[in-house]
């Protein structure tokens, strides 16, 4: 019989839901696999793509995590002001065998105090703000340090599932899942990273996030606050 592993996934109001949906489909089947979804109360959580998503447990009674995973998106600025979320993240931390990251759920870690001398990466666009938190910035779709996996931007979320997959159980198997969910990209348009986007579409996003990112440092800055009053 595969030995039980607790993974769990942090949840919180206006996440990305491919962020969370897509590293679930990839380590929910791990053998062994225990899936923990994580939230403040048992209240569906609303993601950025009206879908709800029902919590299995709470910060209160979630059982010990032996994967912690924190997605991205808008939400987490709050996710990083929130109390009960952030000591659940750094009690976790601490004793989970291998703790992670999608997309800007790296400031989480981050703000938690996870990342301090780190390698890790996030979504393009808040990528120099990894400094502020003590990390090391590398710009690549994952990154490990340790036991400390990191993904970049929603999508890579996926690529980062299967990394970790392999390291819990090996390539082979992973690769078998990789085959299974038939995980072959080949997208349209050649423009998924700022190297590569047309200068109009690079422009476009720059231009979109700009106010968000206002919002978002002013946000991190407070929790960085907190962070040094209550350590």
């Amino acid at each position: 019989m595969a030995e039980r592993i607790a993974v769990v996934f942090v949840l919180f109001p206006n996440l990305t839901q491919l962020d969370f949906t897509g590293p679930l489909q990839v380590l929910s089947r791990l053998p062994g696999a225990d899936v923990h979804l994580a939230a403040k109360t048992l209240d569906p959580v609303p993601t950025d793509a009206a879908l709800n998503i029902p919590p299995t447990c709470t910060f209160a009674d979630c059982p010990p995590a032996d994967v912690l995973c924190v997605p991205g998106g808008f939400g987490v600025d709050e996710a990083m002001l929130d109390k009960d979320l952030m000591e659940f993240v750094r009690r976790e931390g601490a004793r989970a065998r291998y703790v992670t990251s999608v997309c800007t759920g790296a400031f989480v870690l981050g703000a938690a105090g996870l990342l301090k001398g780190k390698r890790a990466t996030t979504h393009w666009a808040y990528h120099d703000a990894l400094a502020d938190v003590g990390a090391v910035p590398v710009r690549a779709r994952v990154v490990r340090d340790g036991n400390v996996f990191t993904g970049g931007g929603v999508t890579a979320g996926i690529d980062f599932a299967f990394t970790l997959a392999a390291e819990i159980a090996g390539e082979d198997f992973a690769s078998a899942v990789q085959l299974g969910l038939e995980y072959d990209p080949a997208p349209p348009f050649d423009a998924g990273s700022p190297d590569k986007a047309p200068p109009d579409a690079l422009e476009a996003m720059t231009k979109r996030y700009a106010p968000r990112f206002t919002a978002f440092r002013a946000a991190l800055s407070r929790a960085l606050s907190r962070a040094m009053t209550n350590p």
